[in-house]
């Protein structure tokens, strides 16, 4: 009986220590504010607080394919935002910087739902954007009641968010004016010495915190560092691969990592609050917990994206095992984050002057949402490491060629859609790129027919449901010289996934033409026709030992045809007899089969289907297998 005990205290052990760290805090988060974002036992605001916090619960949410991330994120926003779109506790007058932060996520909530309401309480940030007072050359004052002032924490609340509407909007002349943002102020508040930035600018060099010869703050506040390095990162998403302005901002990224992999800590891997100060009472200082997440966060981060050299990942990592041994503590039956500086600003009443002192004089706290956001990004990239450092860095291309129907989006703009890499709501397949992308995969769109070229750098390439009438007027067809690119990419090592559809939807001639070569051939039928929610009739049982498919008991597949195969075509996945997915090797090339498009949101993302069917992990699972066939190049 002890000996049993022993074994189960053990295994109970391991797998509280298999948990993420960042679903540990999310579950804090989720206790503290169960119902509406209240801080300091006030009445809930429109904070800037609760965008750091729900940002950090959206990563989660795109690791886990787990829906209460989501629903908490919803619920959140929606305690703010009426069904006509308005903002309670918003004031637009305020010209309050801090308060555009929030529109990241009434931007995921809009192209997730497709909700209005989400889409006018953006289109209100974004108009206050576009009424901003402004400095002289266009920087955005932090606030109306900081006139002339920019500050680096206002990078971070308006930056990202602003392109990402920009890019939602397709307001192209847009993405200038955000670059400049940044090139100004790094113009304005780098120090040539250290290369740090000071937490402030002043232009009318009137404030008694500001240099009367640069106008800038006199210290260098960690965590305003931490904001504009996570505003860059995250910015540079949005932006356009060949803007001609997006190779400075990568500039300024190097630049500012550089200066602050200088000032972390040797031993412990962390960030003091104030940098590079050797000033009266530095004893003072202290090691921050928000500032340093964010560094890990902007590190790791640029490191994933290609900005940063691969040096960077190191500090991240050792910067992180310092955050959990200095800051995370389990306590009480809960995850707490120890060591995040309450608030530090300038200016105001009473009047916040900038110095050391001051600075130190800030309350450090427990489980402030600032630090907990930022663990929780940081948590997300630093999780990614094992697999992306498991695989090659690799391209997945998605046809945009066959598959391009096209309508008007709220903007006006003609846009092609359904079953593309970057939509997020039911019909697209944002879940299935983030779990490519974290396994070091870039997903991308091939606008144009496939040819031997464009075809050459593809380590997998997705074919899905091509069009026909009734979905677009003029389809773009499979056509023989297609089939022979796409044959002898297979042949040379490309990995290709054919999804079809059911006979109502997909155009089956050419299509044959193309997975005939294969020795497959879509059937015109419709299997698993599911009836409104009455989910058992899609039901898959998944074998064990299945050779793709090896974490998942049950999964879900509605309306879907079948396939007849031949050599060299097997059959992977069977029901009654009928082929429902098929694999075929070619050449060094693999081909994966089945009669549906299967994996986009709607059936992946947690939101509809009962938490019974595995379709993320079996996601998970296809992307792994897919990985594994490519050939290792000599």
């Amino acid at each position: 009986m002890k000996k049993l005990l022993t074994i189960l205290l053990l295994l109970l052990s391991c797998k509280v220590f298999s948990q993420s760290w960042g679903a540990k805090l999310g579950t804090t988060v989720r206790t503290i504010w169960a119902d509406s974002f209240a801080l300091d036992r006030k009445p809930a605001k429109w904070t800037y607080d609760m965008g750091v916090i729900l940002k950090g619960m959206e990563q989660l949410w795109y690791q886990t394919g787990d829906v209460t991330y989501f629903n908490y994120i919803q619920k959140q926003i929606d305690f703010f935002v009426r069904e006509d779109g308005s903002i309670k506790t918003y004031k637009q007058e305020d010209f309050n910087i801090d308060n555009v932060n929030n529109g990241k996520i009434l931007l995921l909530l809009y192209k997730v739902t497709q909700k209005d309401k989400y889409l006018k309480a953006a289109k209100t940030l974004r108009e206050q954007l576009a009424k901003h007072p402004r400095t002289a050359e266009g920087g955005f004052w932090h606030k109306k009641v900081y006139p002339y002032q920019m500050w680096l924490d206002g990078l971070y609340m308006a930056e990202p968010f602003y392109a990402e509407y920009a890019d939602l909007a397709n307001e192209d002349t847009a993405f200038n004016d955000i670059a400049n943002q940044f090139i100004w102020m790094e113009a304005h508040a780098r120090d040539s010495k250290t290369g740090l930035l000071y937490h402030a600018w002043d232009e009318s060099k009137q404030q008694k915190w500001s240099n009367p010869a640069s106008g800038t703050s006199p210290l260098f506040w960690a965590r305003a560092m931490g904001w504009y390095a996570t505003a860059l990162v995250d910015a540079l998403d949005w932006f356009p691969k060949n803007h001609p302005k997006r190779a400075a901002l990568i500039a300024i990224l190097n630049r500012l990592a550089a200066a602050v992999a200088k000032q972390q800590d040797a031993k412990t891997g962390l960030w003091l609050d104030i940098l590079n100060y050797n000033g009266p009472d530095k004893q003072k200082n202290y090691f921050e917990a928000s500032a340093s997440s964010q560094f890990v966060y902007a590190l790791a981060k640029g490191v994933r994206k290609g900005y940063l050299p691969a040096s960077y990942r190191v500090l991240a990592q050792k910067a992180y095992k310092g955050i959990l041994a200095k800051f995370i503590k389990e306590e009480n039956n809960q995850t707490n984050l120890y060591g995040t500086v309450q608030v530090s600003g300038l200016g105001g009443n009473p009047y916040r002057d900038g110095s050391f002192a001051y600075y130190m004089s800030e309350p450090v706290i427990v489980n402030d949402p600032k630090g907990m956001g930022a663990f929780l990004l940081a948590a997300s990239e630093i999780e990614k490491i094992p697999l992306l450092e498991k695989n090659k860095p690799v391209n997945v291309l998605m046809d945009n060629y066959y598959n391009r129907e096209t309508k008007q989006d709220a903007f006006g703009n003609k846009i092609v859609f359904h079953y593309k890499w970057n939509e997020k709501d039911n019909g697209g397949f944002s879940f299935l790129s983030s779990i490519f992308e974290s396994r070091n995969a870039t997903t991308s769109l091939l606008n144009e027919a496939p040819t031997k070229l464009n075809l050459k750098n593809a380590g997998v390439y997705f074919l899905i449901d091509p069009d026909w009438p009734k979905e677009n007027k003029t389809p773009n067809y499979i056509e023989q010289t297609h089939i022979d690119a796409i044959v002898e990419y297979v042949r040379n090592g490309g990995v290709l996934v054919l999804m079809a559809n059911d006979s109502n939807n997909v155009e089956f001639k050419n299509y044959n033409k193309l997975v005939s070569n294969f020795g497959m051939f879509w059937n015109e039928n419709m299997r698993h026709d599911v009836i409104n929610n009455q989910f058992e009739q899609g039901a898959l049982l998944i074998p064990k030992g299945h050779p793709i498919f090896k974490h998942c008991d049950k999964v879900f597949i509605k309306q879907l045809c079948t396939i007849t195969i031949k050599a060299p075509a097997t059959a992977v996945y069977s029901e009654n007899k009928e082929v429902l997915m098929a694999i075929a090797k070619l050449g060094k090339g693999t081909v994966f089969a089945v009669g549906d498009p299967w994996f986009y949101n709607e059936y992946v993302d947690g939101r509809k289907l009962p938490a019974e069917y595995q379709n993320f992990q079996a996601a998970s699972d296809l992307v792994e297998w897919l990985l594994k066939q490519i050939p290792v190049k000599k």
